[in-house]
């Protein structure tokens, strides 16, 4: 069974640091890319960053580029996202998932984490 589990969410001042983590299992994780997305209450889920499924190439939405970094640590199957200098408008669902090409951008989304709240106060 495929299985990718978030964790790290939290509240946090505007300014703050914050560091997610996905866990996979069931799948062969060094074949796939894995994207973090996220969604705010009332907006559509967008794309936040991806690693490929080698680690070494990611790319970053222009909103976190510089404050957001993506990581993979493939022999534990998890996907880290360090995200520095926060603001109120991070606030978001975010969500790990996995691709089905070893390279980014995912274009087709495999399978979805069940997501991990991160809420920034100002």
């Amino acid at each position: 069974e495929v299985q990718l589990v978030e964790s790290g969410g939290g509240l946090v001042q505007a300014g703050g640091s914050l560091r997610l983590s996905c866990a996979a299992s069931g799948f062969a994780f060094d074949d796939y890319a894995i994207g973090w997305f996220r969604q705010a209450p009332g907006k559509e889920r967008e794309g936040v960053s991806c690693i490929s499924s080698s680690g070494s190439s990611a790319v970053y939405a222009d909103s976190v580029k510089g404050r957001f970094t993506i990581s993979s640590d493939n022999a534990k199957n998890t996907v880290y996202l360090q995200m520095n200098s926060l603001k109120p408008e991070d606030t978001a669902v975010y969500y790990c998932a996995s691709g089905i090409a070893r390279l980014c951008p995912i274009r087709l989304i495999a399978s979805w984490g069940q997501g991990t709240q991160v809420t920034v106060s100002s």
